[in-house]
């Protein structure tokens, strides 16, 4: 065990935990931050997706050391009320039916307009493409994204 400072949706986090625990458990279980969901443990469904540094990662898999020193954004953070473009073209749209994948798919969703504004089917696809939603919700995902797009390019994200 170490003495070890998150800094999680802009707040340190003084945690004890051991350098190679999972993220997603010194997220949830150490920090108290829910949103962030176990789906699977082998980086294979998406529902675990963080952002480190603007990056999507999947927490089960990346260490608590690769986050020392770096912003760690859960989706608690993405917005302050939900206020996202992602987060309100999601409930527009009413995309979730059991809602378990959807913090990892909004997660996955932010990175992918931050970095292709205005995304093609195709992009929304490949990009989305490790995020399983058992439901199988995708064309309304598609949909939102196309969606958050638009109030993106109507009202840029800040930050």
């Amino acid at each position: 065990m170490a003495k070890i400072t998150l800094n999680i949706n802009k707040k340190d986090y003084q945690l004890e935990a051991d350098p190679q625990m999972p993220l997603l458990w010194a997220i949830r279980d150490l920090a108290g931050l829910k949103g962030t969901k176990y789906g699977c443990g082998v980086a294979q469904c998406g529902a675990c997706v963080v952002h480190l540094d603007g990056e999507a990662v999947r927490s089960c898999v990346t260490k608590v050391s690769r986050a020392t020193g770096k912003k760690v954004v859960t989706i608690e953070g993405l917005s302050e009320n939900n206020s996202h473009p992602v987060q309100k073209a999601w409930q527009e749209v009413d995309v979730p039916q059991c809602g378990y994948c959807h913090s990892g798919q909004i997660m996955s969703a932010a990175v992918l307009l931050r970095e292709k504004p205005n995304p093609t089917d195709q992009d929304i696809d490949d990009a989305m493409a490790g995020n399983i939603c058992r439901c199988g919700t995708y064309l309304r995902i598609r949909e939102a994204i196309h969606k958050a797009a638009e109030m993106q390019q109507k009202a840029p994200v800040k930050g």
